[in-house]
């Protein structure tokens, strides 16, 4: 049974940098997608950026120029790294795995994803 942790969540100041990482363990990752999203208080999740099997990736307007996702192909381990952190970005971060899809195609959907991990708080604050 495949399972998602995440880890490296924390407080930093605004400007400031954070590395997360979701470790796969359980199963194989096939032709999947896995993606970070987040969800700050009172409000909905939100995908903040995704890498396929085949190192596509897709980041959310918001984020991009600022984080970067990569993988481990041999394990399917993900990281995000997050720099010039903003108080915007305060939310608890997942990491979630797709369902089997297509070569050319990167899923951003919540419905999309079937495999979610426990989440890791990230704070921005000064």
């Amino acid at each position: 049974q495949v399972q998602l942790a995440e880890s490296g969540g924390g407080s930093v100041q605004p400007g400031g940098s954070l590395r997360l990482s979701c470790v796969n363990s359980g199963g194989s990752f096939g032709p999947r997608t896995v993606a970070w999203f987040r969800q700050a208080p009172g409000k909905g999740r939100e995908i903040v950026g995704a890498i396929s099997w085949t190192l596509r990736t897709y980041y959310a307007d918001s984020v991009t120029g600022r984080f970067t996702i990569t993988m481990e192909r041999g394990t399917g381990s993900v990281y995000l790294q997050m720099t010039n952190l903003n108080p915007e970005d305060t939310a608890v971060y997942y990491c979630a795995r797709s369902r089997p899809h297509r070569e050319y195609d990167i899923p951003r959907e919540l419905p999309e994803f079937d495999t979610w991990g426990q989440g890791t708080q990230v704070t921005v604050s000064s």
